[in-house]
């Protein structure tokens, strides 16, 4: 579609016959997030009507984007877990580029890379990551505003340095699956943490808790766990023990609960439309 045609069926949106509003409406929302920016523009020039109703079709398109990206990506098996988060982000950010936050992740890499041998313990080797990703890189949960929404969305944890638990862990086994270190997410209740994995052990032993060496906490800058730390700190929460709440999960769970924790930000600033998007969102990866 033109710029000249779109314009025309802007013009339109002030049309008070329903029908014709309808069938302008999905006409516009038929050609994706190409035209948000024509419409933004078109919003800057309008008013009343016209403004809420282009403010309608903008939050339609993205939505609709958000859910189309989710579902490809789960029907392509959810490999990367930044691409992912990435989509997450779109439904807020549209205008984002997933180059900028892999450049970011790449950076990172690259500087962890350098001072990795193989001659290094499992435990040498994340002392390194932790030192470049938290000191050089300047990570850091956000303890000062835990709640705020920013903390979920990919790219401003990328350009602030400050996320949850989840989104510092999603970064965290981003960087260190693509430096080929068995670090992968694990669902833990009230936190989120990560799962060093001996690729030995896991063919060996019958019993999958034998495939954890130990466990690490990137919102308390990369700590250590071993699995009686996360035994008592289940208990202190009055949480039943669970098999899975030690082990890895799938990237679509990692997803799903980044999704559950922007949804409960934006449920704690009243914000109940987004609320009711991300309920529509989560379907698509639980």
């Amino acid at each position: 579609m033109s710029n000249n045609e779109l314009n025309a069926l802007i013009a339109l949106l002030d049309d008070p016959d329903k029908e014709v509003f309808n069938a302008v409406s999905e006409s516009i929302i038929s050609h994706g997030t190409s035209v948000v920016s024509i419409l933004e523009k078109a919003w800057e020039s309008s008013n009343g009507l016209t403004q809420q109703r282009i403010e309608s079709l903008i939050h339609s398109i993205q939505l609709n984007s958000t859910m189309d990206n989710l579902t490809k990506w789960v029907e392509m098996g959810a490999h990367d877990l930044l691409e992912g988060a990435f989509f997450l982000s779109l439904y807020q950010f549209p205008e984002i580029d997933y180059k900028a936050a892999d450049k970011a992740i790449e950076k990172i890499r690259k500087d962890i890379w350098v001072e990795l041998n193989e001659n290094l313990t499992a435990l040498e080797k994340v002392k390194i990551i932790n030192h470049i990703f938290f000191e050089i890189h300047g990570y850091s949960g956000n303890t000062s505003n835990f709640f705020a929404p920013q903390n979920c969305y990919i790219n401003q944890v990328i350009e602030s340095k400050k996320g949850g638990p989840i989104s510092l862990a999603i970064l965290y086994a981003t960087v260190s699956q693509r430096l080929g270190l068995p670090i992968y997410p694990v669902n833990l209740p009230k936190n989120f943490i990560l799962a060093y994995k001996d690729r030995f052990k896991s063919s060996l032993s019958n019993n999958p808790l034998d495939s954890i060496l130990f466990y690490i906490n990137p919102f308390n800058k990369g700590a250590v766990l071993g699995q009686k730390e996360i035994e008592y700190f289940l208990k202190q929460q009055n949480i039943e023990l669970r098999e899975e709440y030690f082990l890895p999960c799938s990237n679509q769970v990692t997803i799903s609960q980044l999704i559950s924790s922007l949804s409960h930000s934006y449920e704690k600033t009243g914000n109940l439309d987004k609320v009711h998007d991300l309920s529509l969102i989560q379907k698509i990866v639980s």
